[in-house]
């Protein structure tokens, strides 16, 4: 049966996997979580390893593989990326209708022979972790060392593709007005540091200011550190 969202977008079966589809003149193409195929496939074989942004980031690229909570999960592209280096990572993700589609994905992606053993290191909370994200992580049973947010920021991207892609998460969680409280749930829970990901050009988020930034061509990552990560 197909689920709605204000009568705009629709979870509908397609293809052997679930897609969130509306219409295309809006949304552009329907939906879908795939970390088999596509752009997750040609980022764990091409995309640098350690020497990723977000690696470096979240500190793997130290020799160090800390646990990792991606309080804003998405459609699972940085957890999946930290997963194929080798971290532990929880996602978490409030709204339902992208939950289903991580679901989807990770099942999918288990019954693969070149993904499963990364799939095996994820695992998804359905759950707002503005609001509840230190019960979210102690029923998750995973150590919160790291704590990865990449809050939605209105101007992310120039395509006109992602610019629907993001067009249909803002019809679904609205704007991240939260964000500041979202740091702040973050900065009580995490052991060791809060990694951000903002536009390159973007303000940081409201609050305490990050002790350190790793810049990239388009985005960067604020580092906000309690204690290191040694092997």
């Amino acid at each position: 049966m197909n689920a709605t969202h204000g009568g705009a977008l629709v979870l509908r079966r397609e293809e052997g996997a679930l897609v969130l589809a509306g219409d295309p003149a809006l949304y552009g193409k329907p939906l879908r979580v795939d970390f088999a195929e596509g752009r997750a496939a040609h980022r764990r074989r091409f995309g640098g390893g350690r020497g990723q942004l977000i690696a470096r980031a979240c500190g793997l690229a130290s020799g160090v593989t800390p646990s990792v909570i991606d309080a804003t999960a998405g459609l699972g592209r940085d957890a999946f990326v930290l997963a194929s280096l080798g971290a532990e990572v929880l996602l978490v993700e409030r709204v339902a209708e992208i939950h289903a589609l991580l679901e989807d994905g990770m099942a999918r992606a288990a019954g693969d022979t070149e993904t499963a053993e990364i799939i095996a290191r994820m695992r998804l909370a359905h759950g707002d972790a503005t609001l509840e994200l230190a019960a979210l992580v102690a029923a998750s049973g995973i150590a919160p060392q790291v704590i990865h947010l990449d809050p939605m920021f209105p101007h992310r991207e120039k395509s006109a593709l992602v610019k629907k892609e993001m067009r249909l998460f803002r019809e679904l969680a609205g704007s991240d007005d939260d964000a500041p409280r979202l740091l702040e749930a973050a900065l009580d829970v995490a052991t060791h540091r809060v990694v951000v990901k903002r536009p390159r050009k973007a303000p940081p988020i409201a609050g305490p200011a990050p002790q350190h930034v790793i810049e990239g061509k388009t985005s960067r990552y604020d580092l906000y550190v309690h204690r290191s990560l040694k092997a």
